[in-house]
């Protein structure tokens, strides 16, 4: 039997067996607008990627790692790539993946011995050449068992994985026609060497704008078909769908808004078997009555400046979000008290941030004792939820500042970037996703440092509109734009 469903494995192989793809760009752009809404760049780079394909005729390609928050259509993309290309579609999810045979398959001496997954996959499509997506690429683990990452790093090499070797069919298999795509939702847990075999293509959060638009032309007519309900029997109003986005759901994709339009859906269809004839119409007025009590509210700019509360822009793996940082000063002995769930990170930023402020003490006229005769409690809402990133430096400064000498914050300011103990502003990541949140919480001036001009600069206009961006490169500058003395 062994010998048997080895020789079964090595005939159902697709050794030169070829699927005739369809090169023709036109059809794949249809497809890809069809598909998904936005995401301009991203398909952009897509059509670069077949075009490039298309006109050298090879397989080989660079491998696509498509990087962004859940729910913003990663896996979906991968899936319309392939039926552009009229492609055998394959997912393999890595996520918690930790065992080497999984990707290289187990050696034929040991019991109940089977090909790994990549095998299979070749299997299944019947063709060498299918589109093979290698999903959640970012949550690959390894234990005794063997480094699956290291694993990858073969079968994402154009140049080694024409000679790929199973341990268990042990003869080489040429991978160099498979179309690799990737997803991750973030690249710190990917490995540098593996990190290195693909190209990054950023899928960032959705604008409310776009948020809109996807639910009203892909997800309510999805949701309507998946519950038996036809057009006329649901009507969900612009005016509720924009309390759905921005009341219920708290994310950068739009999986959770999915969800929130589908229980709209069941409630609706158990009216309709109650009242058949029914015709249901969920406004801004009634929304209620399908979701219940809102969830979230946006933390709207304080309407009065103020001592040492400043805003700050944060970036969390489902979006932006803003954040105050409050500071109060007591008499003490110069200790400083952080609060707030904070990561090591932040810790650190906010020693570094009163570093800062003790350096330049003889600004604000503090004689020497000052610093050693006071305390400070640093506090970042709320206590309960972790936090840490590299992004909140000259917000913590800035709050120091502030309270230390008196001088109010504006509350129309909220603030990105990390400083020196010089009191350099250095770049950070998650623009986008930031920017969103100070257009929800309605805030008009942002300070962001100099050197995120160019990813500025990317942004689409929606997103900029009506937000004053000042960059800045030093912590005086910060503190110029942003106090109201």
């Amino acid at each position: 039997m062994v010998a048997r469903g080895f020789i079964e494995t090595l005939l159902s192989i697709p050794w030169e067996k070829m699927g005739i793809d369809n090169n023709d760009l036109k059809n794949a752009e249809k497809i890809l607008e069809e598909d998904h809404y936005g995401l301009q760049k991203v398909k952009e780079r897509i059509l670069e990627f077949l075009a490039v394909r298309t006109l050298t005729g090879k397989g080989e390609s660079p491998i696509v790692c498509l990087v962004g928050p859940p729910g913003t259509g990663k896996t979906s993309i991968a899936k319309s790539v392939a039926r552009s290309l009229e492609k055998e579609y394959i997912r393999i999810c890595l996520g918690g993946m930790h065992d080497e045979a999984e990707i290289r398959g187990h050696r034929r001496t040991y019991v109940g011995a089977l090909p790994g997954r990549l095998i299979e996959g070749l299997r299944k499509a019947k063709v060498k050449n299918p589109l093979i997506l290698l999903d959640e690429i970012d949550k690959v683990s390894k234990d005794y068992r063997g480094d699956t990452s290291s694993a990858l790093l073969e079968v994402l090499d154009p140049e080694q994985n024409q000679n790929f070797v199973d341990h268990y069919v042990e003869l080489p298999v040429d991978l160099s026609e498979v179309l690799f795509m990737c997803t991750a939702n973030t690249v710190d847990t990917i490995p540098r060497p593996l990190l290195d075999r693909m190209e990054l293509i950023d899928v960032s959060g959705y604008t409310a704008n776009e948020k809109l638009h996807i639910a009203q032309g892909f997800l309510v007519p999805k949701q309507l078909k998946k519950n038996g309900l036809i057009k006329k029997q649901l009507t969900i109003s612009e005016k509720a769908l924009n309390d759905i986005i921005s009341s219920y759901t708290k994310e950068a994709g739009v999986r959770s808004l999915e969800r929130q339009i589908g229980k709209i859906c069941r409630k609706t269809a158990k009216q309709i078997i109650e009242a058949p004839e029914a015709k249901i119409r969920v406004s801004g007025k009634n929304i209620e009555d399908f979701l219940g009590k809102k969830k979230y509210l946006f933390d709207k700019i304080n309407r009065t400046d103020a001592v040492g509360i400043v805003r700050g822009l944060a970036w969390t793996k489902v979006g932006g979000d803003t954040l105050e940082i409050e500071v109060n000063i007591m008499q003490g002995k110069g200790k400083l008290e952080l609060t707030g769930h904070l990561g090591d990170v932040m810790k650190e930023s906010a020693k570094i941030a009163l570093s800062y402020i003790r350096s330049v003490e003889s600004r604000h006229k503090r004689d020497g004792k000052y610093f050693s005769e006071h305390d400070f409690h640093l506090h970042v809402p709320a206590g309960a939820v972790p936090k840490d990133g590299p992004s909140a430096g000259v917000t913590m400064a800035t709050a120091l500042y502030s309270a230390i000498t008196g001088i109010p914050v504006s509350a129309n300011v909220a603030m990105t970037g990390e400083v020196t103990l010089r009191g350099r502003v250095l770049p950070i990541g998650g623009l986008k996703e930031k920017m969103l949140a100070a257009k929800a919480a309605g805030i008009e001036n942002v300070i962001v440092p100099a050197k995120n001009r160019p990813d500025v600069d990317e942004l689409e206009e929606e997103i900029t509109d009506g937000l004053e961006i000042i960059f800045v490169s030093k912590m005086e500058e910060v503190l110029r734009w942003s106090l109201c003395a």
